[in-house]
């Protein structure tokens, strides 16, 4: 039996607990501009790597995955089925988090002249963030279907934001296989399959980087959050600490409740086991708190670990990037609350049923937008009629958040492949052995 620090999950925990220490370090001593000319490009490097093979591994996976369903019915099924349970966790991910965040009040905590300041300190980036999510607002309604659908698909390819455009073009072309003669769509499709397995090994070679990657991430994540002033940003924390629990008691919850029944329900798996799999998916979206970024990691772990066929995985996953925001959306209705109680509002029970509504909207809609979480928030709080200039209260600790429930939202992406697997009898047995360590140098 292999040693414990062979295992790829421990030794991504002890990069994180290492740049961690590394970032309070350097805060202290000063090192802050080292740690940012010569450790961030070892982040940037990774997350880069990761992009990269991201549009990739989508395009071949789900080419091959339709190509070999035939019945174009089970497309349409198994769409329907994603699309519907991802609404429901993320409108119970809403209720959880307007649910918490009444209970526990946090806004009615926060120190006047902690919301004086922190209202001045971040004017401007309100401003940037209400620009942006006015253009979310001035484009149709349906403008975000309209999206979907690429003018060229080597500009969609471009881009990693614009993943809903790689999975309508791979559709297509699945499609198009499966309504030729075989013995003309064989040689396209064993192309698009040797291309996904070469990317497969690309993602297990860019893996062995992970703790270095999540090294510099966290390092970098906690010189930007303390600057030279370690105690100011503790400071901060301890003033805005009511409101961070709650949005991870509510982030606990919903995992616990939600996903929890989802497993009893359709599949019998354990929560335990469940993350014992994906764990490295988890911590990755945890240290790049991007969900694109770590699609690949989750792909691989939720097809090798979970026992979920490619051919579903190459769907539910995919678009679970782009639109499936749990942990976004419960964070939105937390913190929502939380800035109309801290400018003394009391939010009716007809506006809080409007959070519900509208985040959960804006979770599509604006799924494409860079900084779509805070962008969301801002519409969120224009529906509700509370100033968005709130935003400022919650925007010094948004960084640490945006970690965890991206984490989660990645959480959920798995989650709900393991339950539309199950479903269309695509689910096989768990396996966690030795995809969770490194080899022997022998």
């Amino acid at each position: 039996m292999k040693k414990w620090y062979k295992k790829l999950h421990w030794q991504i925990i002890i990069g994180l607990v290492l740049g961690l220490i590394w970032g309070l370090f350097s805060s202290v001593a000063g090192l802050n501009e080292f740690t940012s000319e010569y450790i961030r490009p070892f982040g940037d490097i990774f997350v880069t790597l990761l992009k990269l093979i991201a549009i990739p591994l989508v395009l071949a996976s789900l080419v091959v995955g339709i190509s070999n369903l035939n019945d174009m019915s089970k497309l349409s099924r198994m769409g329907g089925k994603t699309i519907g349970i991802y609404m429901i966790t993320t409108t119970l991910a809403i209720v959880i988090g307007l649910t918490v965040v009444n209970v526990m009040q946090p806004g009615k905590t926060l120190p006047l002249e902690t919301r004086t300041s922190l209202m001045e300190s971040y004017t401007q980036d309100v401003g940037d963030r209400g620009e942006a999510a006015q253009e979310v607002l001035d484009r149709g309604n349906l403008q975000f279907i309209v999206d979907i659908v690429p003018e060229n698909f080597f500009e969609a390819a471009s881009d990693n934001g614009n993943m809903l455009q790689v999975v309508f073009v791979a559709i297509l072309l699945g499609l198009g296989i499966v309504n030729i003669p075989l013995q003309k769509g064989e040689p396209l499709i064993n192309v698009f399959d040797s291309l996904n397995e070469v990317i497969i090994k690309i993602v297990d070679l860019i893996m062995k980087t992970a703790p270095y990657g999540v090294f510099a991430l966290m390092a970098v994540v906690i010189v930007d959050l303390a600057g030279d002033d370690l105690g100011q940003a503790l400071n901060l924390l301890s003033a805005l600490g009511w409101y961070c629990l709650a949005v991870v008691i509510g982030l606990f919850l919903h995992v616990l409740i939600v996903y929890s029944s989802l497993f009893k329900v359709f599949s019998k798996m354990k929560l335990r086991d469940f993350f014992k799999a994906i764990q490295p998916a988890v911590l990755l979206g945890f240290s790049t708190s991007s969900s694109a970024a770590t699609l690949p990691v989750t792909m691989e772990r939720v097809e090798k670990n979970l026992g979920v066929e490619e051919e579903v995985s190459s769907f539910v996953l995919p678009v679970g990037a782009t639109i499936n925001m749990d942990g976004t959306s419960l964070y939105q209705a937390v913190a929502a609350v939380f800035i109309a109680q801290a400018l003394g509002m009391d939010l009716s029970i007809a506006q809080q049923l409007t959070i519900v509504i509208t985040a959960t909207l804006a979770s599509i809609g604006a799924a494409g937008v860079p900084g779509a979480g805070i962008i969301m928030l801002v519409i969120v709080l224009q529906a509700i009629q509370v100033p968005v200039e709130g935003i400022a209260l919650i925007l010094g600790v948004d960084r640490i958040l945006d970690m965890i429930r991206t984490a989660v939202n990645i959480t959920g992406d798995a989650a709900v492949s393991v339950a539309v697997a199950h479903t269309e009898g695509k689910l096989g047995a768990l396996h966690f052995d030795e995809e969770d360590e490194f080899p022997d140098d022998e």
